[in-house]
């Protein structure tokens, strides 16, 4: 079994988060000064999605660090994506963990960037609600079908949802980035969140951390 913290919700937080604490939105709280990531592409800033806690994702591995999220992402009412976005090697998103991370990407020391907003265009910033729970191990796809009938989903939904650290539901084959060995930091259906975050059609976010904390990747599946 794998211990996973489930997102039960996301409730504003009213005013600026000001500790190293999981939160999406606002701006970061960098623990070893700004080092805000920049699109390979349009040499702009990335936009940041939020930050999470390694020591509940790790264990001892992950204690004292934090894991910053970002993609290269839109302004409100622009008209601009980037299909890259979805690529762990393309450019167009960043994981970056402090303290004594690696980050190949280029960066700038960055004290505020562009941040998560809501339908309408304003800055939103948000805490979330988390509920442990332990759950299964990977699974390939040849395993589900394999159990009777009647069992054959039980798998998918025990894993399945918003989520923090746990097992990865991928729907487009195992989609792990080159490198690792990974765990799952982040699982986001972003259409389904309280701000806007274009990620496609009908995406889902998966953020991991390398087992020593050293650095992450991102992906997005889209169907």
């Amino acid at each position: 079994m794998v211990r996973t913290l489930r997102i039960k919700g996301f409730a504003a937080t009213g005013q600026p988060v000001s500790t190293p604490t999981t939160k999406f939105g606002g701006q970061p709280v960098w623990l070893t000064g700004p080092q805000w990531p920049i699109s390979a592409a349009w040499d702009r800033p990335m936009r940041f999605v939020g930050q999470i806690e390694l020591g509940p994702v790790l264990g001892a591995a992950g204690d004292g660090k934090v894991a910053y999220v970002f993609v290269t992402h839109a302004d409100h009412e622009e008209d601009f994506f980037d299909p890259d976005v979805i690529d762990p090697d393309g450019g167009e998103n960043a994981v970056i963990v402090q303290p004594r991370g690696d980050y190949a990407g280029p960066s700038r020391p960055l004290v505020t960037g562009p941040g998560l907003y809501s339908g309408d265009g304003s800055a939103v910033e948000f805490t979330v609600g988390l509920r442990p729970v332990d759950e299964p191990g990977s699974m390939t796809d040849e395993e589900p079908e394999a159990l009777p009938s009647a069992d054959g989903d039980r798998p998918v939904e025990l894993i399945d949802g918003d989520k923090i650290g746990g097992t990865p539901v991928f729907f487009q084959g195992d989609e792990w980035p080159d490198g690792g060995p990974w765990r799952l930091l982040l699982q986001l259906d972003s259409n389904w969140v309280p701000f806007r975050l274009n990620l496609g059609a009908s995406p889902r976010m998966f953020a991991f951390v390398s087992e020593d904390g050293a650095q992450g990747r991102l992906l997005v599946q889209d169907s």
